[in-house]
């Protein structure tokens, strides 16, 4: 979904561990950097491939990798799209998130208490899959950390916001051009309304709650939420009311 020239929100519609799955990552794009923010579930890599070619950018191009925060939905084609690109895109991160990217530390939402969670709703042919990526888990090297309030010069400038509480080093980011808000988890799209934090997928449902006021400070004409797609209308006048 097209959201201005040179941001494009992307609408990967795939089977992820056994289940019918929509998620959005975010392009982002100028003649010389192309940024996709976020990469999908694992195995989504050829739906990720062709819903970039319909934007009209080849993977190849791809010279930026971010990544809002560590959940495996985020992080899962890291792998494949680092040996696809020839290890030559930067990926960047919060530095809370880094060795758990890494694969230094155990993913957050994957102990072994909720672990035992998800498996009593999964038939068992999914509970194999997923048992069998846990056991090797999505990661690659870090390149680049960044910060609160950190502008990065790309794409017409792009502006770093710590929303810490879905994961402690969770961030969402503010392209300047096109006063669009990408949210990453912090924020979703439920039945065309904007909502707060999932309190059922958040490590600090309370923290999560307090970064919702950073956006207050932001003139935001859309945002993307990775769960729940683009919303373009009254985003500030909502964003003021959930921040309550």
């Amino acid at each position: 979904m097209k959201i201005a020239d040179g941001i494009e929100a992307l609408e990967i519609n795939a089977m992820a561990m056994g289940r019918q799955s929509i998620v959005y990552p975010t392009l982002i794009w100028d003649n010389e950097t192309v940024v996709l923010v976020d990469s999908g579930f694992p195995g989504q890599m050829d739906a990720l491939r062709e819903v970039m070619k319909k934007a009209g950018i080849c993977i190849q191009r791809i010279t930026k990798i971010i990544l809002t925060h560590q959940d495996i939905d985020h992080i899962g084609n890291l792998p494949e799209l680092i040996k696809e690109l020839g290890g030559k895109a930067e990926i960047i991160c919060h530095e809370n998130e880094k060795p758990y990217i890494e694969g230094d530390i155990p993913l957050i939402k994957f102990n072994p208490e909720q672990r035992q969670k998800m498996f009593l709703s999964m038939p068992e042919d999914t509970r194999k899959q997923f048992e069998r990526i846990m056991e090797n888990p999505p990661k690659a090297k870090v390149d680049t950390t960044v910060t609160d309030g950190q502008l990065l010069p790309y794409c017409g400038g792009i502006q770093v916001i710590f929303t810490p509480g879905h994961t402690p080093g969770h961030i969402s980011l503010y392209h300047q051009l096109s006063k669009t808000l990408v949210s990453g988890d912090s924020l979703v799209i439920k039945d065309g309304e904007l909502c707060g934090p999932r309190p059922d997928a958040a490590a600090d449902i309370r923290l999560a709650e307090e970064s919702l006021e950073k956006y207050k400070n932001y003139d935001i004409e859309t945002v993307i939420c990775y769960h729940g797609g683009v919303l373009r209308e009254g985003v500030n006048r909502r964003i003021r009311e959930l921040a309550k």
